[in-house]
């Protein structure tokens, strides 16, 4: 049942900062998405230009100051975040909550350990909110069918890997016995390795067979690797096959409404409150829908 503090509305400045940041329909809320697109792709950028020689030498100085003229409106942002909403915690520990954190650490992280820092590139994870923003809500219920799917299948999935698994320590070990420390099968686990790139059909070439014995071992193991492709397609594919949605169906809802309180999404557009916690849903102003 939800809480009395659940179902007190935002109000003033708060619910503008909310639809601004969290409302996706409104004006104001799209101006604020695309620059926060344009940010993010300007700032991975910045990092991976920082990781050439070459560009660091030359333009290193403009290149950290960018850096941390990002890194520091992403924290704002990411302050911002937590202040309009009613639950800041619930937000820290959601998916998007741990993303947009870990985008703004690794540079302040650099401080302590230089290398670090290039792991600002993981903000590039934060453009998975462009499905909430350009409307492609239709392409998330297509991956929430996928991992239905996955779900559905995972225990036939973990025999195959197991077999799998038993398999290139049985193929390793004989390959190990066959072709020996002289042709490059050095111990056991460098044999798995041969086995398990030569079934995936990977095929590094660092180590080969020289004996035909061992040749024609691996050529079992190679044609094998085709068969054992096929095998988790046919899982998967056939469980989406099985949880595909009636065509007939039609969904009606908003993916870009977000609940503040538990930051659930797929409302209905004239939904008062969550369907989740019952928390009340704010409205923008009228007029700021278009």
């Amino acid at each position: 049942m939800p809480t009395q503090e659940n179902l007190i509305p935002l109000s003033g400045w708060r619910r503008k900062l909310y639809i601004i940041i969290y409302e996706a329909d409104t004006r104001a809320g799209r101006i604020f998405d695309m620059a926060l697109i344009i940010a993010i792709l300007l700032s991975v950028a910045c990092v991976m230009l920082e990781s050439v020689s070459s560009i660091r030498q030359q333009y290193g100085t403009l290149l950290t100051v960018l850096d941390w003229t990002f890194t520091i409106l992403f924290t704002i942002e990411y302050a911002l975040r937590l202040i309009c909403v009613h639950k800041p915690l619930r937000y820290v520990k959601s998916f998007f909550g741990i993303i947009d954190l870990l985008s703004i650490l690794p540079l302040y992280l650099g401080l302590f350990i230089p290398e670090s820092r290039f792991l600002a590139d993981i903000r590039i994870l934060r453009l998975l909110r462009m499905f909430r923003i350009l409307k492609l809500s239709r392409h998330l219920g297509e991956a929430a069918q996928l991992r239905r799917a996955l779900l559905a299948s995972r225990r036939k999935i973990t025999v195959f890997l197991v077999t799998v698994i038993l398999l290139v320590i049985v193929l390793g070990t004989l390959m190990y016995v066959i072709e020996g420390p002289e042709h490059g099968f050095t111990s056991i686990p460098i044999s798995i390795y041969w086995a398990i790139v030569t079934l995936t059909t990977v095929g590094f070439g660092d180590i080969t067979p020289k004996t035909p014995l061992g040749q024609a071992l691996a050529s079992l193991v190679m044609i094998t690797g085709y068969g054992i492709i096929a095998v988790p397609t046919g899982i998967v594919s056939a469980e989406i096959a099985r949880s595909a949605p009636d065509p007939a169906s039609s969904d009606n809802r908003s993916a870009t409404r977000l609940c503040p309180h538990c930051f659930s999404e797929g409302h209905d557009w004239d939904a008062q409150y969550c369907k989740h916690c019952g928390g009340q849903l704010p409205r923008p102003a009228k007029g700021e829908v278009s």
